[in-house]
């Protein structure tokens, strides 16, 4: 399992700034409670870790948003930026046909036909139909964690690989960055907190409201902005850097 190879990297703790060099030091997944973030030695890579709660996110699911009377993964005041975001309160979880305006509502040959397109920042480059809910990445089926500040000064790009693990339930999961406008970075998607064991069904009213969620970043570690359309094909690149179970 991908825990148990991680179970035993090196770390030094560092300041948010994250300018020290790491350090090889042999600890554990740090669920004794982590108090910073930490850069740590993993699959021959240096990885940034944090110990965060995890919220849920629904964004790039085809049935994450839509009308009244359909449905949906969320309700759509979850779509809108927190209030400690770059722009707080603004439709950000689906797209609109310009701002301020109507949701931009998926057709016929669309995943879900009457519901609203959801989109994630990080998205298929060869897609060229900004509208295609096939463009953006699956929050139901894709693992994704969000970009807070702490990862973006420590150079974390959208796109780039993640391990996740839960302190609860033990278990460890491949993932990338697919989202902002979170900035404690406590948040990640449906596909995630389910592999990682919890029975959670939808980003209504569930989350997991403990710090128990340890995230390990890769900087850099998808260059190409390479596009997954499923989790088993982001499981195997994320074994060819080397992140191997």
């Amino acid at each position: 399992m991908v825990a148990a190879v991680l179970a035993g990297c090196g770390g030094a703790r560092v300041p948010p700034a994250l300018k020290s060099a790491p350090k090889e030091t042999p600890v554990q997944w740090p669920c004794s409670g982590l108090k910073g973030p930490l850069i740590v030695q993993a699959g021959g890579r240096s990885a940034l870790e944090v110990q965060v709660k995890m919220d849920v996110d629904v964004d790039g699911a085809p049935n994450a948003y839509g009308p009244p009377g359909l449905k949906t993964l969320d309700v759509a005041r979850h779509a809108r930026a927190p209030n400690d975001s770059k722009y707080p309160g603004e439709i950000v979880g689906y797209m609109t046909e310009y701002t301020g305006g109507p949701p931009t509502v998926q057709i016929k040959g669309d995943p879900f036909p009457g519901y609203y397109v959801s989109q994630t920042d990080f998205a298929d480059i060869h897609n060229p139909r900004m509208e295609d809910p096939r463009r953006y990445v699956d929050a139901s089926r894709i693992n994704y964690v969000v970009q807070g500040k702490v990862a973006r000064e420590g150079g974390v790009e959208l796109g780039d690989f993640a391990v996740v693990y839960s302190c609860r339930t033990h278990r460890a999961a491949y993932a990338i960055v697919a989202d902002s406008g979170n900035e404690s970075g406590a948040e990640g998607s449906l596909a995630l907190v389910r592999a990682l064991g919890y029975d959670i069904r939808n980003g209504i009213d569930q989350s997991v409201d403990d710090p128990e969620i340890v995230i390990r970043y890769f900087p850099k570690s998808n260059p190409a902005q390479q596009f997954f359309k499923t989790q088993a094909e982001l499981d195997v690149a994320a074994r060819k850097l080397g992140l191997k179970d």
